[in-house]
């Protein structure tokens, strides 16, 4: 499958995040968070969250560390949703399951041109960047090698198709508030919460229900 023309990337948070990120005017990295301390549900698993943060640096970048990124995949409905979902994993401490999570949606050329304009670091993988062998680029020109029929798949009962779908698009730091496009929710009720959020001024992304980025 052909690169898409406009491919867009997706980063999943809890709702209850979504007030802060709107007042920091940006999206932090797991290890900012942590140094930050801030307040919000964790969806995340603590020990790849950990490795992240301290054990998996980039090619692409020597030294710099995944959980010093903001991490987006290329796809809705990613196999961590369904991780979250299904709420039985037992290295997931959140059991509120996929109705709080959201998506937000950003333009992977967008956001890579801004990070270029602004001197900041970003990578994308072709596969997890939680695992202890993922590959990663930082040339658009090599986006052909990421696995786009994986990425957009639904069945990935095999193991090779479910690494490729969790390609990672990653920028270092932070990533813009403003840079996010479209935010996807699950529910009527959620949709209202975003939209009792979000701003009367200022960045206003579009928000839409959609089922389909669930499960």
């Amino acid at each position: 499958m052909a690169v898409p023309a406009r491919p867009k990337i997706y980063h999943i948070a809890p709702v209850d995040r979504l007030q802060s990120i709107i007042a920091d005017d940006c999206l932090w990295c797991d290890a900012e968070i942590s140094r930050r301390k801030l307040s919000g549900t964790t969806i995340g698993m603590s020990r790849i969250k950990q490795r992240r943060l301290t054990k998996l640096t980039l090619t692409s970048h020597p030294g710099l560390h995944v959980g010093d990124c903001v991490p987006f995949y290329f796809c809705p409905r990613s196999v961590m949703l369904y991780v979250i979902a299904q709420a039985n994993h037992p290295e997931l401490t959140y059991r509120g399951g996929q109705g709080p999570i959201v998506h937000m949606e950003a333009d992977l050329y967008t956001s890579v041109a801004w990070a270029q304009q602004n001197k900041r670091r970003w990578a994308f993988t072709l596969s997890n960047a939680g695992s202890t062998y993922f590959e990663d680029r930082n040339d658009l020109e090599q986006l052909a090698e990421i696995n786009w029929e994986a990425v957009q798949t639904h069945d990935w009962r095999d193991e090779s198709t479910k690494e490729s779908k969790q390609a990672e698009f990653l920028m270092e730091f932070a990533f813009p508030w403003h840079l996010i496009e479209r935010i996807g929710v699950y529910s009527q009720s959620i949709y209202q919460k975003v939209m009792d959020i979000l701003p009367a001024k200022g960045q206003q992304p579009r928000v839409e229900i959609r089922p389909e980025w669930y499960y």
